[in-house]
């Protein structure tokens, strides 16, 4: 079993995770954060990894005092409402990205990861929706032989764990669309069914705004920083990389499929809405034939020819009769009717 070193009473253990010291890929000490300065003084080839979620400004403040860095760098992890970016400061980096988590109806929760990457640490700090990284450190540890090469690893580690939770998010909204594909081909309008439709297509929309840039912060980091991910780890970050691309498609396939989806459930109610119209006007048709005789016949002349005949109120019922029936036939064949 690892040592543990007691921990200062001033840490808040609700917002630092975890902060483990790892040396030659195993884990050396759980630390204090007291106690990272004496640990990084010693130039051994280890490094430190701190987990923290939602840390308030006097905890990060330690941390740019235990590991210098960079106040713009600590600024900004103050604020969760960063976009997904990668910045050099020195030999260590800043990176932003956007994690997401959904729920059992299908809501999509959107939150951070703040990345401070150094050639000897390696401090996530998580605000709103994301999971522990606990599984990531477990992950990592299982592999000393690439996990002693860094905390590059831990940050392959870090990436794949919050890109892989992407996957079971877009295959939920899948599931939800096939249940709700009956309700889109029904010609009945339904604003329940345009209104799941829509909540679905944005939250697509989110999910794909959150993964799309983690594309160009992959491409950088195997690209620019060859210092930070040494060469044995460059398969590793491009197979995360094609796990972006994966997700990205997916989310683009299914929101085209649901502006499809949309677009097929309002035109059969505008059809079904015509077909209503059709048989209406093919009613009106009808009546309009004997509401024309009526109306001609009602107005008040002294002489109207066809009343002094014997037969011309049989005649002209008759003729009345002869003309609808004609025109139901009709328009019943047209299936106006």
């Amino acid at each position: 079993m690892s040592p543990v070193i007691p921990v200062h009473p001033q840490t808040r253990a609700d917002m630092v995770r975890a902060c483990i010291h790892y040396r030659d890929g195993r884990k050396v000490a759980e630390l204090d954060l007291y106690a990272i300065s004496d640990v990084l003084e010693v130039d051994d080839g280890s490094f430190v990894w701190v987990g923290l979620y939602e840390p308030d400004e006097e905890l990060l403040h330690k941390l740019q005092e235990e590991f210098s860095l960079h106040p713009l760098a600590v600024e900004d992890a103050l604020k969760a409402h960063q976009r997904p970016k990668i910045e050099p400061y020195g030999d260590a980096l800043f990176i932003v990205m956007h994690t997401a988590q959904a729920s059992a109806n299908c809501d999509i929760g959107v939150g951070e990861t703040h990345v401070f990457f150094g050639p000897r640490y390696l401090i996530t700090v998580r605000h709103g929706a994301s999971l522990p990284y606990a599984a990531a450190r477990e992950r990592a540890e299982q592999n000393p032989e690439l996990f002693r090469l860094g905390p590059g690893y831990g940050l392959y580690a870090v990436l794949d764990y919050a890109v892989d939770n992407y996957f079971p998010i877009v295959e939920q909204y899948r599931q939800e669309l096939e249940t709700i594909e009956a309700d889109i081909f029904d010609q009945h309008f339904k604003r329940d069914t345009i209104r799941r439709l829509y909540d679905l297509k944005r939250d697509l929309t989110t999910l794909r705004l959150a993964v799309s840039p983690l594309n160009d912060v992959l491409a950088q980091l195997t690209r620019f920083y060859p210092h930070l991910v040494r060469d044995e780890l460059q398969v590793y970050f491009r197979d995360v990389q094609d796990h972006v691309a994966r997700v990205a498609e997916a989310t683009d396939t299914m929101r085209e499929m649901l502006t499809a989806a949309m677009s097929v459930n309002l035109s059969l109610v505008a059809a079904e809405q015509g077909e209503v119209v059709k048989r209406l006007a093919g009613w009106a048709a009808l009546l309009a034939v004997p509401t024309l005789v009526a109306s001609w016949y009602g107005m008040n002349f002294e002489s109207i020819p066809e009343f002094k005949t014997r037969y011309g109120y049989p005649i002209l019922v008759g003729t009345l009769v002869v003309v609808v029936g004609v025109l139901y036939r009709v328009l019943k064949k047209a299936r106006w009717l």
